[in-house]
């Protein structure tokens, strides 16, 4: 059996996520109103309405994020918005709190969210059991590592994040910014401690590094590696981004979809879209000009340097290099044609990021609103495309279903028999006088009824059966073109199928002691772990912060990246641990190394 693979877009408004849509998503994720892990992205019940409805068109899905912690007070609540959300035809919750599966929901799909930390079989095991029907696992995994959880779930949908932001530490087990700044990573205020400066500070008190983004990670790109994944049993491919704006997720959407259109070409006999329609999309989408901090497959293919310690800013693409600076302009070697209204930017002497802004061009001369401090050889980046930016602030998509239409006689008039790719179909009769005609009809009967214009539909095959020529006023024939497309609409609204919820198993046991990093906020959260075996619990790091506590448990290790790794043949070993991340307030974050697994853990401060 083919297995259904989805292009997963981030939607930060009902807008942005039509945009998706039209550009080649198969389902976008987008924020409720409330209880969202983007505090900052929420949006109306009507407006997910309003999305849901144009995304089922095409057979596409929504997924509403309903994924922090919740305390007791927003329990009644959020059982009330899940229920509003259902109404409004959204096809899965994606959740953390397990209070969800104590709640009295509406038959809805529940997808475990990534905050889960779904990083082992056993834990895949268990969320599968308990009727998740998609589980989104940790961006950390390797290829081995989503192999081994698809052998032990076959059955789940698995769900993987292909490109965008990283978090440098394990989803969900990330607690520097309620400890730091009072506010919760798990409850959707994440200050972003990780793209901070830090010095890195030995046993001896001797700073080895100074004011640095030590946890600063680049952003994913696993756009070359989607048929590997797709073999290791990954299904859904998900772009990070529900705060990003619709210039990045119309190029990031249109990019991937071509990536993985190649792949579903190539391998037709085991693999097939998710959604139905063909999006014609009206530039060259390319992820190196949109948000980014360099790139990487993030562990995809195990220990490689992922992190951006000069800046946690946008640099974008690399163009090229000075070659000669004169007076108010520079001239640069590249092979990429640069405009005025580009944004440049390159590391200084001191590997601090500078930026500027082209005024003109005139051959490789290179005028800049203000002339920065360059050198011959530096390094340029382009992380503003003034010219590829206009192109995106038009509109540059349109998505369609493929309809054929059959035009056949009956008693008093003709019959319309139309058939869409998505096997949605109507029929109807309408009367009209069979008038003998005196030239052929058949090229003006195909041309009105193709005359879809902005409805979701492209006449792809036509045809015409009857006896004789016949003469049907082309306003007539416009009067049923609109007839059928309304019923197909309508016909659209009645077929789509929602996924249904996924059946439970047999319960398996969880530890019985739970530390603060099981995130139990309630007391439903905490009635469902004691119903599975738990009879110590400790409450969330948000209602009690343990005073030992590790922060932040990363795949991302300081010492690796840095060349001191104790695991590495001629790696240099001569630092005197503990090893310390020391703020520029003074506050201190000792750092431990989980050798044996490979995983740098940050502590609580001292």
């Amino acid at each position: 059996m083919k297995r259904r693979i989805e292009l997963l877009a981030p939607a930060k408004t009902a807008d942005i996520g039509i945009e998706a849509i039209r550009h080649g998503a198969d389902a976008v994720y987008i924020g409720a109103p409330a209880f969202g892990a983007r505090a900052a992205a929420g949006n109306s019940v009507d407006d997910i309405r309003r999305l849901c409805d144009y995304a089922h068109l095409f057979g596409a899905r929504v997924y509403i994020a309903l994924n922090p912690i919740l305390y007791d007070d927003e329990l009644a609540a959020a059982e009330t918005l899940a229920t509003q959300l259902y109404d409004a035809g959204a096809d899965a919750l994606i959740v953390q709190d397990m209070a969800l599966r104590k709640l009295h929901l509406p038959p809805i799909a529940l997808h475990a969210s990534t905050q889960m930390d779904i990083r082992t079989p056993r834990k895949a095991a268990f969320l599968a059991a308990e009727g998740f029907a998609q589980l989104i696992l940790a961006r950390e995994l390797s290829l081995d590592e989503i192999g081994a959880i698809h052998a032990a779930v076959p059955a789940a949908k698995l769900e993987a994040f292909v490109h965008g932001a990283l978090c440098v530490s394990f989803s969900g087990r990330c607690f520097a910014s309620q400890e730091c700044f009072a506010r919760s990573a798990n409850r959707g205020r994440c200050a972003q401690f990780c793209r901070l400066r830090f010095d890195l500070i030995d046993g001896d008190g001797r700073e080895l590094i100074h004011q640095k983004h030590l946890l600063s990670l680049r952003d994913m790109n696993r756009s070359q590696s989607l048929e590997e994944m797709m073999d290791a049993g990954i299904c859904s491919f998900k772009i990070e981004g529900r705060l990003k704006d619709v210039d990045y997720v119309k190029n990031t959407t249109a990019y991937y979809r071509r990536a993985l259109d190649a792949v579903l070409a190539r391998r037709s006999d085991d693999y097939e879209r998710a959604s139905f329609g063909r999006s014609e999309i009206g530039f060259a989408p390319d992820v190196s000009k949109s948000f980014n901090r360099g790139f990487t497959d993030y562990f995809l293919h195990g220990r490689a340097p992922v992190h951006s310690f000069d800046t946690p800013k946008s640099i974008g693409q690399e163009i090229g290099r000075v070659v000669r600076c004169a007076g108010r302009a520079f001239e640069a070697e590249t092979s990429e044609p640069l405009h005025a209204g580009d944004g440049l930017c390159f590391f200084d002497e001191q590997g601090e990021l500078q930026g500027l802004r082209v005024n003109r061009v005139e051959g490789r001369s290179v005028f800049p609103a203000t002339m920065p401090r360059l050198r011959v050889g530096t390094r340029l980046y382009r992380n503003l495309d003034f010219a590829f930016e206009k192109t995106l602030s038009k509109p540059t998509a349109e998505r369609r279903l493929d309809l054929s239409v059959r035009f056949g006689e009956q008693a008093n008039g003709f019959r319309i028999e139309a058939r869409d790719e998505s096997g949605v179909e109507v029929a109807f009769d309408f009367d009209c006088p069979k008038e003998a005609a005196q030239t052929p009809q058949a090229a003006n009967i195909e041309r009105q009824l193709g005359k879809l214009g902005t409805t979701p539909f492209r006449l792809a095959h036509f045809e015409l059966d009857w006896a004789a020529e016949c003469f049907i006023p082309s306003s007539q024939l416009s009067a049923v073109r609109r007839e059928m497309v309304e019923r197909l609409l309508a016909r659209h609204a009645e077929a789509y199928q929602r996924p249904q919820p996924a059946a439970t198993s047999e319960p398996q046991p969880v530890p019985e002691h739970l530390d603060y990093a099981a995130n139990v906020a309630n007391r439903l959260a905490r009635q469902f772990y004691e119903e599975h075996g738990a009879t110590d619990i400790e409450p969330a790091y948000e209602l009690r912060a343990p005073k030992e506590a590790v922060l932040m448990e990363c795949r991302h290790c300081v010492r690796y990246a840095l060349g001191h790794c104790k695991k590495e043949r001629g790696a240099a070993d001569t630092w005197k641990e503990p090893l310390r991340l020391r703020l520029a307030d003074g506050r201190t974050f000792p750092l431990e190394f989980d050798c044996k697994n490979c995983v740098c853990k940050v502590r609580k401060p001292i």
